[in-house]
């Protein structure tokens, strides 16, 4: 009796502790974000203005916690979608420093401030220790929902760190030479990373189970996938459509290439062709006939419902071809509506908004500036009137545009949708010049006054530009 006493027990205590392991293993695998927020959807990208989150340089401390607390100054300035560039671990093995150099060949007491290039991963699944933990990281997530924006992570498909485990457990998912050594991206400077082999599917599985990790588990929204055009398009599918099974999620391509907005495949693409146009016109190497050009050969090429980032800055031209002033000038202004005037979505980098006029460093600790101006309140016009008005819907039912005869040098041009109109004016010509404005009503949005044209030519000065809202 007690041998069946003692065995009942047994049987009990061990279906009790199975319950107890069940119980815990639920737990774990609730969602880690809790915060909830509508399913991103096409009308959303209609109005919606991207920011692009360098968090390392964002603040003086460098951490999720000092960007987060600023997540409701960016819904001021009409963002909706919150990119943060790479937040993963960076590699130690060819850590990138100044000059083209590795951490390693500078003297060891300069060592500690080369921190390395944020597309060197060594793991897709980990945080950053430098910007704080993954439970930071959550309520970084959080609080952009809780401010009805979503947040996309720069995700790195093309390579990896030289310390990511699989150099050392799988190799063969790295493209190697003849003498089977893995090699960087060839035709690059990317010496601090080695170029992973898309011919293995095992590889490929993996890329996508580190993807599913962050939409399944960590909530975001969705990727910007940075030089998306090296990847087959195949994996695109692939993954896309898996990542698209768990939730809606919105995708971003670092690329030009209208094929990967075919489909099902990215929402949007980078407006390359137009990023350096605009650069050119504000040299006067461009003239307004050439962004007539452009536009005719985006429409030509781009399907009705591909979108377009439109952008005078982000990380890359920042720190290595210039701040908006440096490129643009005295056009800085005038070019940034442009920005949101034209079929897109427009995009913010970090530290725009307060006029930044410094180049941040790459590989080492840098810092944004935070004093608002006149030109954080332009941007926070600018982004309230994407927001809230169609003829500005830039998104896969776009307004429609319209240009309209103007002098040499002047832009003129019509955005129109649900009975709404917004005229858009801009001399480029440098110097004097007169415009012929549509005969109507308007309200002059950067003033307020309602102004009356009946087909009279108008005097313009240089660099100057108008929004006209029709009455």
């Amino acid at each position: 009796m007690k041998k069946l006493i003692f065995t009942f027990f047994a049987i009990a205590l061990f279906a009790s502790c199975k319950e107890e392991k069940k119980e815990t293993k639920i737990v774990e695998d609730e969602p880690k974000t809790s915060v909830e927020i509508e399913p991103i959807s096409d009308e959303i990208l209609e109005t919606a203005v991207i920011y692009e989150a360098n968090i390392r340089q964002y603040s003086p401390e460098g951490t999720f916690d000092e960007f987060t607390k600023d997540i409701p100054t960016l819904k001021e300035l009409g963002v909706k979608v919150i990119w943060l560039m790479p937040v993963f671990p960076i590699s130690e093995t060819k850590r990138k420093a100044e000059g083209g150099k590795f951490a390693s060949e500078f003297p060891e007491e300069e060592q500690a401030k080369y921190l390395g290039s944020y597309y060197a991963v060594t793991d897709f699944t980990k945080i950053n220790p430098e910007f704080g933990t993954k439970e930071d990281f959550r309520e970084l997530v959080n609080t952009a929902h809780e401010n009805g924006i979503y947040v996309i992570l720069d995700w790195v498909p093309n390579h990896t760190g030289w310390d990511h485990e699989w150099l050392k457990n799988h190799p063969d998912y790295y493209t190697q030479n003849e003498d089977g050594e893995v090699v960087h991206p060839e035709g690059t400077d990317w010496t601090d990373v080695a170029d992973l082999n898309y011919d293995n599917q095992d590889m490929r599985k993996e890329m996508i189970e580190d993807m599913l990790y962050w939409v399944k588990d960590e909530g975001v929204d969705g990727f910007r996938c940075d030089v998306a055009g090296s990847v087959p398009v195949d994996f695109w599918e692939t993954a896309i459509s898996k990542l698209r099974s768990e939730k809606s999620i919105f995708m971003l391509a670092e690329a030009w290439e209208p094929e990967l907005l075919k489909g099902e495949l990215f929402d949007m693409a980078y407006a390359w062709n137009g990023h350096h146009l605009m650069n050119g016109m504000a040299k006067d190497e461009k003239t307004t006939q050439d962004f007539d050009e452009y536009m005719a050969k985006v429409s030509n090429d781009y399907e009705a419902d591909d979108i377009l980032m439109n952008f005078v800055t982000n990380h890359d031209e920042n720190s290595w071809n210039g701040t908006i002033k440096e490129r643009m000038g005295d056009k800085k202004d005038v070019f940034t509506a442009l920005e949101y005037m034209m079929p897109g979505m427009p995009l913010i980098y970090s530290g725009q908004e307060y006029d930044m006029n410094h180049r941040l460093k790459f590989f080492e600790k840098d810092s944004i500036p935070k004093a608002k101006g006149k030109y954080f309140d332009l941007l926070k016009k600018l982004g309230e009137l994407k927001n809230t008005n169609p003829a500005l819907n830039g998104g896969k039912n776009a307004a429609d545009y319209k240009r309209i005869d103007s002098n040499d040098g002047i832009l003129i041009f019509e955005r129109s949708k649900d009975g709404q109109s917004i005229v858009f004016i801009a001399n480029f010509s440098g110097s004097g010049n007169r415009i012929i404005i549509p005969k109507g009503k308007y309200k002059n949005y950067l003033t307020g006054e309602i102004e009356d044209y009946d087909f009279n030519a108008q005097p313009i000065e240089p660099n100057v530009y108008k929004i006209l809202i029709k009455q």
